[in-house]
C-alpha cells in the first residue's frame, strides 16, 4: 500500500521545488539560464518558480534520485510488511504454541493488543499535539527513512528530498495521515496474519483457555470479560457468561466460547480500527492533496517572484513600451507585516545632502541611500524580504525623470512591504511632481502615494 499523495503529478514537482529551496540555504545556485528558460516556458509566477526548480533539480540530480526513491518505495514497504508478518506469526505462536496448550486469555489479549493500543494512542495524540516525535516513531517514518537510505545512500540528495516532502506534508497538516496510512496498513496486515494463524491453530488443535490471578477478585474478570465482549457481541461473537468465567475447567462449549471471544476482541479492538483508519487516512489525503504546495509567502519565494517580475518587461517586444500599463503588484498581507518604516534615498544626485534636513531625527538615524545599481537594489530587496516593513518611504529627486528601471524597482519593493510612498525632494515646481504622478498613473502604480511634501510620511 503506497501513499496516495505520492501519486499526484503535482506533488513530485512541489518536492523538487522545496528541495531546491533547502539546497540554496547553503548558497545560491547559478540560475541565470534556468531563470530565462523558466520565464519563457511558464505563464504564471508560481509555474516559473517550479520550472526553475525543475531545471536546477535536473542539473544537480534531484529528479533521478526521486525517481529511484519512488521505484524502491513499494519494495521497502513490502520488506517492512514481511518483517511485521513474521513478528505477527511469532506473536501468534507465543499465544497458541505453548507445549502445554494452555492459553491465559487475559495475558494473550494484552500481548496481542498492548503495543497496538499504545501506538494508536500516540498517533491520535499526534493529530492534535505538535509533537514531532510521535510521527518519527511511526512505521510510516521508518518506511520513508529506509526508502531514502536505500535509494540515495548517505551521500545522495535523499535527506534533502525527505525534508522537502515531510515539510510539505506538515504544512498541509497531512504528515500524521500520510505516515498513518502506511502504519495502519502494516498493522492491519499484521492482525490479519495473527488471526489467520490463531484460527488455524484453534480449529485443528485442542487448547485450554482460562484466566489466572493471585491478588485480583474473580468478579473483576467477570466484569472485564463482559465489558470487553460488548462490542464483539454486536458482530455476533459469543461472550462467556459468569458461570463460564468462574468455572475451574469449562467444557468443550465453554472453551469454544472463550476462543471466539478472544478472536472477536482481536477483530474489534485490533483489526477493524486499523482498517477504518486506513480508509480514513486515504480519504483525508485525497481530499487535501491540493494543499501540498510550497508556501509562496516565504521570503525565498518572494525574492524569486520579484526577480521574475523584473524580467517580465524585457520579454515584451513593443514599439512603444511606455504606453504599456502593468498590473499593480500584490503587497504582503497585513498578517505578515511588521510595524516598521524603511526610509531609502533612491538615485539621488551626488551633491544632494543626505539625510535631508527636513527628515525627522528618528527617521534620519536609520535612513539608507542607494545609487540604483543592481547590487545595491538587490541588497535592499534582501533587507526588505527579511524585515517585511509596513511602509517604505522612497526619497526621489523630483527633477529627475522616472524610467522603466524605476518602475521595475518600485514593483519589486511593493512585493516586500505593505505600502510604498514617494517623497519627491527638491521639487523645482509643481509640474515636476505632477509628472511623477502622471507617470505612476500611466504605469499602473497609482496606489503609490507621491508628494513633494514630507507630510505623507507616517
Amino acid at each position: 500500500m503506497t501513499n496516495t499523495a505520492l501519486r499526484e503529478p503535482a506533488f513530485p514537482d512541489a518536492v523538487i521545488t522545496e528541495a531546491i529551496r533547502w539546497t540554496e540555504q547553503n548558497g545560491p545556485l547559478d540560475d541565470a539560464q534556468a531563470l530565462r528558460l523558466a520565464s519563457s516556458r511558464a505563464a504564471d509566477a508560481h509555474g516559473q518558480i517550479t520550472e526553475r526548480a525543475l531545471l536546477l533539480g535536473e542539473r544537480i540530480g534531484l529528479q533521478p534520485e526521486l525517481a529511484r526513491a519512488r521505484q524502491w518505495a513499494p519494495w521497502v514497504l513490502l520488506g517492512l510488511a514481511a518483517l511485521i508478518v513474521v513478528a505477527g506469526l511469532g506473536l501468534a505462536g507465543n499465544v497458541v504454541g505453548g507445549g502445554e496448550r494452555h492459553i491465559n486469555v487475559i495475558v494473550a489479549l494484552a500481548s496481542l493488543l498492548g503495543l497496538h493500543a499504545l501506538t494508536l494512542v500516540l498517533w491520535l495524540a499526534g493529530l492534535w499535539l505538535p509533537l514531532g516525535s510521535f510521527n518519527t516513531a511511526s512505521l510510516g517514518w521508518i518506511w520513508l527513512s529506509l526508502t531514502a537510505r536505500v535509494a540515495g545512500g548517505k551521500r545522495g540528495q535523499a535527506p534533502t528530498l525527505v525534508r522537502a516532502a515531510t515539510g510539505l506534508l506538515s504544512r498541509a497538516k497531512l504528515l500524521p495521515w500520510a505516515f498513518g496510512l502506511v502504519s495502519h496498513g502494516i498493522w492491519s496486515l499484521s492482525f490479519a496474519v495473527v488471526l489467520a494463524a490463531m484460527l488455524f491453530a484453534l480449529a485443528f488443535r485442542s487448547y485450554t483457555l482460562s484466566w489466572e490471578t493471585t491478588i485480583l477478585d474473580p468478579e473483576f474478570f467477570v466484569r472485564a470479560v463482559q465489558a470487553l465482549g460488548w462490542a464483539p457481541a454486536k458482530l455476533g461473537f459469543p461472550v462467556p457468561d459468569a458461570a463460564t468465567v468462574l468455572a475451574a475447567s469449562p467444557g468443550a462449549a465453554g472453551q469454544r466460547t472463550w476462543a471466539l471471544w478472544l478472536t472477536g476482541c482481536i477483530v474489534v479492538y485490533g483489526l477493524l480500527p486499523r482498517l477504518v483508519l486506513v480508509l480514513l487516512s486515504a480519504a483525508v489525503l485525497r481530499s487535501r492533496r491540493k494543499a501540498l504546495q510550497p508556501d509562496w509567502h516565504e521570503p525565498y519565494y518572494r525574492k524569486l517572484l520579484a526577480r521574475f517580475a523584473a524580467m517580465a518587461p524585457a520579454a515584451i517586444v513593443d514599439a512603444d513600451p511606455g504606453r504599456l500599463r502593468g498590473a499593480m503588484p500584490a503587497s504582503l498581507p497585513a498578517s505578515q507585516l511588521r510595524d516598521t518604516l524603511f526610509v531609502v534615498g533612491f538615485e539621488l544626485p551626488p551633491d544632494m545632502p543626505w539625510p535631508p534636513a527636513a527628515l525627522p531625527a528618528d527617521l534620519a538615524a536609520q535612513a539608507q541611500r542607494i545609487d540604483g545599481s543592481a547590487p545595491a537594489r538587490r541588497a535592499l530587496l534582501d533587507q526588505l524580504a527579511q524585515a517585511r516593513p509596513r511602509t517604505v518611504l522612497l526619497v526621489c529627486h523630483a527633477a529627475s525623470s522616472p524610467d522603466r528601471g524605476t518602475e521595475r524597482f518600485l514593483r519589486e519593493v511593493l512585493m516586500h512591504c505593505g505600502e510604498c510612498r514617494l517623497w519627491l525632494a527638491d521639487a523645482p515646481s509643481t509640474a515636476a511632481a505632477q509628472r511623477w504622478l502622471d507617470w505612476l498613473q500611466d504605469t499602473g502604480l497609482e496606489r503609490i502615494t507621491a508628494s513633494d511634501r514630507l507630510d505623507i510620511a507616517p
